[in-house]
């Protein structure tokens, strides 16, 4: 039993070892944005990975926050397939609350607990570049695919991460907003898992993690699976034990490890210093998703 500031620092010895000069790519969405206790304690959390010397790079989510301003403005959401429906006064407000309120908000929170957070949103030094997103979506094989115009709501077609690598290696932490931008200067609304992933991707990043309102996957018995490879988790997305809105989650942190991204974790926001128990301690408290070559 760990009952001594001492073992909790000994046990996270080899970790902070191994990741030191290595890049965190973190996913910061759900309970933990909107609880203020929470807010603070993963500012600190990622101040301390700045500080040991790991480069924590932070895409942030902001979907009740967007809500919120839209219904004060009197604009109805509309969700398609899960994705919101965005227009062009839809876009507007999602970038003004993300690249605006929530991106500064985050930035304030870690500079006030003494960090030096800089945002940015995927415009910036032409961070992300991103497509038009077409859903093509087909009841059943006797019918030809409906193709659902989603309006700007984006997809990933480049990350150029220069600023990225200046920033964190002159001692700032990037704070990203997931809104990226056309070829013709256009701005588009990206679901914020993908962004972190192919951000991920782009650094060869040691991790990415996923801060989300869940435990990680659940087995039949709604127990936690701790660690998946990727074939297992293939397998259970086939069978329908990974079902719903951990889906995207999982090939989301997939989608990292073929890209060179060391492991994927999906963590419990909802848990105080979340990050710094997932990657500091032996058991962790989500999941942890590895290519078999590197399950170490």
């Amino acid at each position: 039993m760990k009952n001594t500031v001492a073992d909790i620092l000994i046990e996270a010895l080899p970790y902070i070892q191994k990741f030191s000069g290595k890049t965190v790519v973190i996913k910061y969405g759900g309970h933990a944005m909107v609880d203020e206790e929470l807010k603070t304690k993963f500012s600190k959390d990622i101040i301390l990975l700045k500080t040991i010397g790991i480069n924590p790079v932070v895409v942030h989510g902001g979907g009740p926050q967007i809500n919120k301003a839209l219904k004060a403005m009197g604009i109805t959401s509309t969700f398609i397939k899960g994705m919101r429906y965005t227009d062009d006064a839809t876009m507007d407000v999602v970038e003004m609350v993300l690249g605006g309120k929530v991106n500064k908000d985050v930035v304030s929170r870690i500079n006030l607990e003494g960090g030096r957070a800089v945002g940015l949103t995927g415009k910036d030094a032409g961070l992300i570049l991103a497509e038009k997103m077409t859903i093509y979506h087909q009841e059943d094989e006797t019918k030809p695919p409906e193709i659902i115009d989603p309006g700007m709501v984006g997809d990933v077609s480049r990350v150029n991460p220069e600023i990225i690598h200046t920033l964190s290696d002159q001692g700032f932490i990037p704070i990203i907003a997931p809104v990226g931008v056309g070829t013709k200067g256009e701005t588009y609304n990206i679901n914020a898992d993908v962004v972190a992933a192919r951000i991920a991707s782009a650094l060869s990043a040691e991790r990415l993690i996923l801060v989300t309102d869940v435990d990680g996957v659940l087995d039949s018995d709604k127990t936690l699976i701790s660690s998946l490879n990727e074939q297992q988790a293939r397998q259970m997305i086939r069978d329908s034990r990974i079902s719903g809105g951990m889906i995207p989650k999982v090939e989301c942190g997939l989608s990292a490890l073929n890209a060179g991204v060391k492991k994927a974790h999906i963590i419990n926001g909802k848990i105080a210093h979340a990050v710094l128990l997932e990657l500091f301690t032996d058991s962790g408290i989500g999941t942890q998703l590895f290519a078999k070559k590197f399950n170490n």
